[in-house]
């Protein structure tokens, strides 16, 4: 009997399959698109297709579908306290940002959380026992400058980016042991998020300026499941076609001349690099890359394997009632294999894309239009969310917010598969 595909395999051959027949409509296995794309995204339809409309809006000013509820973990400026009451001598950091979560041996996780703070940026961490319950806070990173997004690697490490135009990014370690190391490999832009892509062997990075590019950096030294961040290619994209939302096209990738530079100063436009209009959130899942670019709000999808780049969403050319998703900032997979989308104030929602490119409110923040959604991410075993409202109710300072408020929803092990 032949061995089943798995998920990933079924995703790639769809892949290789839409670019033998134009990717006109490349998975139907959901159901008929009703964008004015027409096809179907090569995603698991995970269960978050059944949320049900959002309620109203809880004592934290949250709105979530029926079978939701949230809790504060966190507040700017505050101390951390355990869930039994003792302190943790950690005060929770100013604007929250870019978030992970890391399983600990004994059941519990550690989440991890970005402080985009000029001059004074860095990361924290608040570990969690196996029931959920709080147990200690700490830093992992300082002394450094605007830590927006970054990604979690394999080998469960925290790459931190500094939204700087010379920016860097740190590799953190998210237990507090090992001191934070910068990689300076990896490139000297406004760096916004990062993702590990461990069957290619690349990380892939976006950089959050109007002129910006998206980047990957190839390391020279790959061998186990751990490569040397230290040196390597940083390369840029150059789309060999004009980018849409029915067709997948081929990419090429550049060196770039001095990767230790500042990007923006070397002219790669020049190169025939392309430009990606604010590159924000980015996630690696089964081959599969998603990031999104504020600047024009689109959501994009790389199929790593096959180096071809294709636009899922555009807020310009959206369907009439789907077209409410605007500042899309941070993305992450859920473990059901549901796409979620961040926005940067707007109407301060998180929501679902689903595989038709139907857009699901999962979660508003009411009463907050002057802050950011950031960080979601999701407790190892998939139960629980966090997510930040990074200026909170008071929406002061801009980046240098002090009232940042850190959430954790619960209720998605109540939802049926679609």
């Amino acid at each position: 009997m032949p061995k089943p595909l798995s998920r990933r395999s079924f995703l790639l051959n769809s892949l290789a399959a839409a670019g033998a027949v134009g990717a006109t409509n490349f998975l139907t296995a959901c159901g008929d698109s009703p964008s004015r794309a027409g096809a179907a995204l090569p995603i698991h339809c995970g269960s978050l297709a059944n949320i049900g409309p959002l309620q109203a809006a809880d004592d934290h000013g949250i709105q979530l579908p029926a079978g939701f509820s949230a809790r504060i973990v966190a507040v700017s400026g505050q101390e951390v306290m355990t869930t039994d009451g003792a302190g943790t001598a950690y005060v929770w950091h100013p604007a929250p940002d870019g978030s992970a979560t890391f399983a600990l041996p004994d059941g519990g996780w550690v989440l991890v959380s970005n402080r985009e703070r000029v001059p004074d940026g860095g990361a924290g961490a608040m570990r969690f026992d196996a029931k959920g319950n709080i147990v200690d806070a700490y830093e992992i990173l300082s002394l450094t400058r605007q830590n927006c997004a970054g990604g979690k690697t394999p080998w469960n490490s925290w790459l931190s980016c500094e939204e700087q135009p010379d920016g860097r990014v740190y590799e953190c370690d998210p237990y507090g042991v090992d001191a934070a190391v910068v990689k300076p490999a990896l490139g000297s832009f406004s760096h916004e998020a990062v993702a590990v892509d461990p069957l290619k062997k690349v990380l892939y990075l976006t950089e959050d300026f109007p002129t910006g590019y998206f980047y990957r950096f190839v390391p020279d030294d790959w061998q186990g499941e751990r490569p040397s961040l230290n040196s390597g290619r940083l390369q840029v994209a150059k789309l060999l076609g004009a980018a849409n939302e029915r067709d997948f096209v081929a990419l090429e990738w550049l060196d770039v001349p001095e990767p230790t530079l500042p990007s923006q100063t070397q002219f790669l436009d020049s190169l025939g690099a392309s430009q990606f209009n604010g590159g924000e959130g980015l996630w690696y899942q089964d081959g599969l890359v998603y990031f999104t670019t504020k600047g024009d709000n689109r959501v994009w999808l790389l199929d790593s394997a096959a180096d071809k780049l294709m636009i899922v969403y555009d807020q310009a050319t959206a369907a009439e009632g789907q077209n409410f998703l605007a500042g899309v900032d941070n993305v992450v997979i859920a473990p059901s294999g549901d796409v979620l989308i961040a926005e940067d104030g707007d109407d301060m929602q998180l929501v679902v894309l689903t595989p038709e490119r139907k857009i699901i409110p999962l979660l508003r923040f009411d009463g907050q239009p002057a802050s950011e959604v950031t960080g979601p991410c999701f407790s190892p075993d998939g139960r629980r969310l966090y997510v930040n409202s990074q200026r909170g109710p008071a929406g002061q300072g801009g980046i240098n917010s002090s009232d940042g408020v850190t959430y954790e929803i619960t209720g998605f092990d109540k939802l049926a598969a679609c």
